[in-house]
């Protein structure tokens, strides 16, 4: 995990598919589920999408809240 990483799950955007243009912090968990079943891309956005599933399958979302309230 990069340094800036929980802050770009809140500010990238998803490149492509069902969820195109909705930040990676916001898709839904079997989503990423997915990705994590059949494999992430490569590059900085399977990196984030990795790291949000962890996230969430970790039950850990609420980590994001005080970086959304400071992005308000």
């Amino acid at each position: 995990m990069q340094t800036d990483d929980l802050q770009r799950l809140l500010t990238r955007k998803m490149p492509y598919g069902k969820y195109k243009d909705k930040a990676i912090a916001d898709l839904p968990g079997d989503y990423l589920g997915w990705f994590a079943r059949e494999g992430f891309p490569k590059g900085e956005i399977g990196r984030l999408l990795a790291l949000m599933y962890e996230i969430d399958h970790n039950d850990l979302r609420s980590l994001l809240q005080p970086l959304r309230d400071a992005v308000k």
